[in-house]
């Protein structure tokens, strides 16, 4: 009996951290300093979140660029979710280059901004 209880206390506490909706947090950056010319890798890291209801696409002037890489999905202790999306890229000083986010019902663009 003991250990059931301790078993419903237990799924009484998760089931309160895992209802608990949570924004994701979006860094966009590249591997190195941005140089126009130079290949380099773009990537975007999402972490924070929960539900894990996500996806991430990379996105050149408005368009997602296909065949990025993406990490397998991965939680911490709190539950919160992260995952790192990336892509080799050569930027250009005409292109746009961005992370799209869509969380739940919410969409958002991060723009990647050049170290020069």
């Amino acid at each position: 009996m003991k250990l059931f209880m301790a078993v419903a206390v237990l799924c009484v506490a998760m089931c309160s951290v895992c209802s608990k909706e949570s924004s994701p947090k979006v860094q966009v950056y590249s591997r190195k300093p941005g140089e126009f010319g130079t290949p380099n890798t773009l990537i975007c890291h999402v972490s924070g979140f929960h539900p894990p209801d996500i996806s991430i696409a990379l996105m050149k002037n408005g368009v997602e660029i296909p065949n990025a890489q993406q990490t397998d999905l991965a939680f911490e202790q709190t539950w919160q979710f992260h995952l790192t999306r990336s892509i080799s890229f050569t930027p250009d000083a005409k292109d746009q280059y961005s992370c799209q986010v869509k969380h739940l019902t919410n969409t958002h663009n991060y723009s990647w901004e050049t170290n020069m």
